[in-house]
């Protein structure tokens, strides 16, 4: 159970970081009312998430030695999150600028972490249409995607004509910043099959070709015709 999700282990927590010494087991129990056996408890479990350190002090005189327990400085982790009205702020700036210069920012910054996020050709094994496909589907897959591959059979080519993306992991941002989302999603599909050195590419990306799935279309490029 997650410290944000038990009120007695965020009462622990803030119990040592409202001392001014680090404190044993029955100090931290007699401040807040409860058994010893149920703040150890609980103070294993925040040693386990890294929130409290745990030290063994030499006795001042005889005696065993005692454990003690403190709050590991830094930022409380437990909290929420609001990574997606912090992509809304960013992107409501690329919004308000001029369209043609929004999207081909939008579309080199896919590029960037295209290039940066697919797994490179290893050492020695050349680059190929087929390889290509299957290392930016896998890309398009960890990212949540949900990439299938569609047509090429038809035509005798062994790779995809198109691409159906069945899962937007983005799709709030994109139904409201579409303009801005998807050139992003194209740009990163450009940038992988470019860093795979691959002899094709994404031309295009429909958004919402069906209701449920954006198609990317992908072709040789002039060198892989």
């Amino acid at each position: 159970m997650a410290t944000r999700e038990s009120p007695r282990r965020r009462a622990v927590l803030d119990v040592l970081r409202a001392a001014p010494a680090p404190l044993g087991v029955s100090e931290t129990a007699e401040r807040m009312g409860v058994h010893p056996n149920t703040v150890r408890f609980h103070l294993d479990a925040l040693v386990t998430e890294g929130l409290v350190e745990r030290r063994v002090e030499d006795p001042s005189g005889p005696g065993r030695p005692r454990t003690v327990y403190s709050a590991r400085p830094g930022m409380d982790r437990g909290g929420t999150r609001g990574y997606r009205l912090l992509a809304r702020m960013l992107l409501s700036r690329w919004a308000g600028a001029d369209p043609a210069e929004a999207h081909t920012e939008a579309l080199e910054a896919g590029r960037a972490w295209g290039r940066f996020l697919v797994d490179p050709l290893p050492p020695g094994r050349p680059p190929t249409a087929e390889g290509a496909t299957a290392g930016l589907l896998a890309l398009l897959d960890d990212l949540g995607f949900a990439p299938e591959p569609e047509g090429g059979e038809e035509t005798g080519r062994t790779v995809p004509e198109r691409i159906r993306l069945r899962h937007c992991p983005f799709l709030e941002l994109a139904e409201e910043y579409g303009q801005l989302v998807c050139p992003v999603h194209l740009g990163l599909m450009q940038g992988a099959l470019a860093e795979l050195r691959a002899p094709l590419t994404a031309t295009a990306l429909e958004p919402f070709a069906q209701p449920d799935v954006c198609l990317a279309h992908l072709a040789g490029t002039a060198a892989g015709d």
